[in-house]
């Protein structure tokens, strides 16, 4: 039997609410995973996907993540992992520069066994180019095969990748995909094989209500009591509290109903999220915010939730107010990169995430990137570029040049910003 822990989207990296504590918090929760890996004495931890939220990493979480791994490594358990939407490179990838130090494999078509099961993995694929592909694997001689692999598989919510064809079509046959990518923990059984999400280790959203964690994945015939090859368990981590005070305002109520529902709860150090419903009186979310604070949250955010009527009706017609923007923008003839920060900033996103995709958008800009989608730190999958590919012997895509340093500086800090980019380290 082998027995494995299946984790993914930890995001580190990610300044969530501009807080550098809830930076430190998605390090922390990745810690934990490999504490329990240590201390459970696993044969391996798995990583589907999106290690880092952003493909330019800070230095400090850079070294956080290198400090975890070692701690593997002294540990003798190997971490498998695949690159995820977040934070895929046109060149190399950072997991390349990990396995290059002997502290991790990138998995691909050809099977590494562990115990007496074969993993492969599938990198993240943006759906444009998924036609393509082809779902050869090495074959194998091990008791059990699992893929692991980031995107949004059915049959689970907002999928885009049909599990049924990459089964069908793969010349392995799969016991068990691990998955990434989708914050929400679910299982399934697809044509024989199960299907699982790990979900994230911490709340990259205030919609991830639920506890975060990881799975615990056994394999091999005599994985549990029972004929089933896989059986999948459920590990919760502790994570910073998220406190969610919802108030449904009766008619005449206002700010002094929201406080005291407030002051019910216990908020200290907390990520304290209030959503405001119903027909009372209009409230001003910097005061309770403010009044949040006060009593020791970490972090303090109020939607108001209500449609205020308006006592008279207004009569304005316009027949596409939206194409009228767009018009007087095209007439004021800004340049491609203008208007996709134009774009971002008249979204659909969260204003809280309009500042760091902005910042995505241009970094991807000036570093040559061939395309850019949505970030997902509001928990939402997101579609960033990625070059993943099913297995290969460089780790890119055979049409992505390699626009990075040379081979003898895998990274290096090329515009002075402390940051470090990676090239092509294989």
């Amino acid at each position: 039997m082998t027995r494995v822990i299946h984790t993914g989207d930890t995001h580190i990296g990610y300044r969530q609410y501009h807080s550098p504590e809830r930076r430190a918090d998605f390090l922390d929760a990745f810690e934990q995973v490999v504490a329990d890996a240590v201390d459970d004495g696993v044969d391996a931890v798995v990583h589907a996907g999106d290690l880092f939220h952003d493909r330019r990493p800070d230095l400090p979480d850079l070294l956080g993540v290198l400090s975890a791994l070692r701690t593997l490594d002294g540990a003798d358990i190997p971490f498998l992992a695949v690159v995820g939407n977040h934070e895929s490179t046109r060149g190399g990838q950072w997991l390349d520069l990990f396995e290059s130090l002997g502290l991790a494999t990138r998995l691909d078509d050809e099977p590494t066994v562990i115990g007496d099961t074969a993993f492969y993995g599938l990198d993240h694929v943006p759906e444009s180019r998924r036609d393509a592909l082809e779902y050869e694997f090495a074959s194998h001689d091990a008791d059990a095969a699992v893929l692991v692999s980031h995107g949004l598989f059915e049959p689970f919510a907002y999928a885009d990748w049909d599990t049924e064809t990459v089964l069908a079509e793969s010349t392995v046959a799969f016991d068990a995909v691990l998955l990434g990518d989708n914050h929400t923990p679910d299982t399934a059984q697809v044509s024989g094989a199960w299907v699982t999400y790990c979900g994230s280790t911490e709340r990259a959203s205030a919609s991830e209500r639920d506890p975060r964690g990881y799975n615990l994945v056994r394999l091999g015939a005599d994985a549990e009591a029972g004929d089933d090859a896989v059986d999948i368990r459920r590990r919760a981590l502790e994570t910073r509290p998220f406190v969610f005070v919802d108030v449904e305002l009766a008619e005449g109520e206002g700010l002094d109903r929201v406080r005291d529902r407030v002051r019910e709860r216990d908020v200290a150090d907390a990520v304290v999220i209030v959503r405001v419903t119903g027909d009372g009186e209009p409230i001003a979310p910097a005061a309770v915010e403010e009044f949040a604070a006060d009593r020791g949250a970490l972090v303090a955010r109020v939607t108001d939730r209500r449609e205020v009527e308006a006592e008279t009706e207004l009569s304005v017609s316009f027949a596409d107010p939206d194409e009228a923007v767009r018009e007087r923008i095209g007439d004021l003839g800004l340049s491609e990169a203008a208007r996709d920060v134009d774009d971002v900033v008249r979204g659909d996103l969260p204003d809280s995430n309009v500042r760091e995709e902005v910042k995505r958008r241009i970094e991807d800009r000036l570093d040559g990137a061939d395309g850019v989608g949505p970030a997902d730190g509001d928990g939402e999958p997101g579609d960033a570029p990625d070059d993943g590919n099913v297995g290969g012997d460089d780790g890119v895509a055979a049409n992505a040049p390699d626009t990075g340093p040379e081979e003898d500086s895998p990274a290096t800090d090329q515009d002075g910003d402390g940051q470090l980019t990676l090239g092509d380290s294989r």
